[in-house]
């Protein structure tokens, strides 16, 4: 609703309170382009909806993970332009400007760190009820793309808006740690 004029619908990029959203915005049932794993998508989704529930209802990608909808548990985590958030408290508002990437992605993306992460992850068996793992991915990933040569402690830190209930961290950690690369200082 447009704040001057209750009756008139809010300007495009503007939300139902009248707040200025990101450019391109759309409101509940007016097509946004969502730049998803390096592909245009288009959702009809209220720019206040949760990015999870857009992901995971509108555009049928199921690899976030719904763990406690709350933002504590990272079972969500997607990345945005490269940083991992959480998808169950981002609107999709705030995702529209930028590139969200998946672990669904990982073939279609021109992300190294994830490919090699997600195969790491498959070798160390670092995967139990699975609810968890696509949001370590991707968080271990971002770890990884920002620092190549992270330490065990830095990867650990990494992680720590990620919750496991299942492995203890130590198969996750050292799968991301095989991918880690030593630093030019440590090779002789």
């Amino acid at each position: 609703m447009n704040p001057e004029h209750p009756t008139s619908p809010a300007p495009r990029g503007v939300n139902q309170a009248g707040a200025a959203g990101p450019a391109g915005a759309a409101q509940a049932g007016e097509p946004a382009v969502l730049r998803l794993n390096g592909r245009a998508v288009a959702v009809t989704a209220s720019p206040v909806t949760p990015l999870l529930d857009v992901l995971r209802d509108e555009v049928g990608d199921t690899s976030p993970k719904p763990g406690c909808r709350e933002g504590r548990c990272g079972s969500c985590t997607v990345l945005l332009d490269g940083a991992p958030v959480l998808s169950c408290l981002l609107p999709l508002g705030r995702a529209l400007d930028g590139e969200v990437t998946t672990v669904a992605g990982a073939d279609r993306v021109d992300a190294p760190p994830l490919r090699e992460v997600r195969e790491a992850f498959a070798r160390a068996g670092a995967v139990q009820c699975g609810i968890c793992t696509p949001g370590m991915i991707l968080a271990g990933a971002a770890v990884l793309a920002e620092r190549p040569d992270a330490s065990r402690r830095e990867i650990r830190r990494g992680l720590v808006n990620n919750m496991c209930r299942c492995t203890g961290y130590t198969k996750i950690i050292d799968a991301l740690e095989s991918v880690a690369r030593p630093a030019e200082s440590d090779r002789g």
